[in-house]
């Protein structure tokens, strides 16, 4: 149980998956066979480490793990099809693929099954990362066999420090727009021309105006916030693209 596998092959499994109104099998050949793949194997979808950070942080890092390399990121759990697709769409984590391993057999043959009868749960997989090369493990990051859900070596940061120890994580960027505002839009649109990746907070969404001056103290949108410092609004915003 948990052990490191290293240097064997991934097990050889079909998954039932649902893509739209059709069952698709997906199986380890079509989605390992030639390929560079990030694997992340969570306890469940929707549950909190994994919604707060757990695949978030994947997401954000999909473009540079690509960069460096990698054709896809799996998210692997002891989860049905239909749980996967919803939580992929609350998460908006349009650069994953979600894995369906509902009857647990992948997640077993990886020796990753484990009992969390305590919390209601059954059998789901423990916490673990691992780079697969055409079908091949050659490394793993399993998190430490202890109580509870230990979250210190299977994030995104890891994976990618072993990839390439130099890659540079892209910024954390947060733009506060509105419904309807000319200047937002001016702004969206220089920040995805420019392939700088960020997250949209929308007055009358996700916060208020006055959300918008606790938290930043400005009281106009749109306004760019990179790695917690204030960059500006629309014309600051143009010119920080512009660098």
């Amino acid at each position: 149980m948990l052990d490191n596998i290293e240097g064997q092959k991934i097990p050889n499994v079909t998954f039932p998956t649902r893509q739209g109104d059709a069952w698709v099998n997906l199986s380890t050949e079509q989605l390992f066979a030639g390929k560079t793949v990030v694997v992340f194997a969570l306890p469940g979808a929707f549950t909190p480490t994994c919604s707060s950070t757990h695949l978030p942080r994947y997401n954000e890092l999909a473009g540079v793990l690509k960069e460096n390399g990698v054709d896809d990121i799996i998210c692997l759990a002891v989860n049905d099809t239909f749980v996967m697709n919803a939580w992929l769409a609350d998460q908006e984590a349009a650069n994953i693929t979600v894995v369906p391993d509902g009857s647990g057999e992948f997640t077993q043959g990886m020796g990753m099954l484990v009992d969390k009868s305590d919390i209601g749960f059954g059998k789901r997989s423990w916490r673990y990362s691992m780079l697969v090369k055409d079908g091949v493990i050659e490394k793993m990051f399993i998190e430490p066999n202890q109580p509870g859900d230990p979250f210190e070596v299977s994030d995104a940061d890891t994976m990618l420090n072993y990839i390439n120890p130099v890659a540079k994580a892209p910024a954390a960027v947060a733009l506060f727009t509105k419904p309807g505002c000319p200047f937002c839009a001016k702004a969206k649109q220089a920040l995805q021309d420019k392939g700088i990746a960020f997250e949209e907070i929308v007055l009358g969404t996700d916060a208020t105006s006055v959300s918008l001056k606790a938290i930043t103290g400005q009281t106009t949108v749109p306004q760019l916030y990179v790695n917690g410092e204030h960059v500006g609004d629309s014309e600051a915003i143009i010119a920080f693209v512009s660098k």
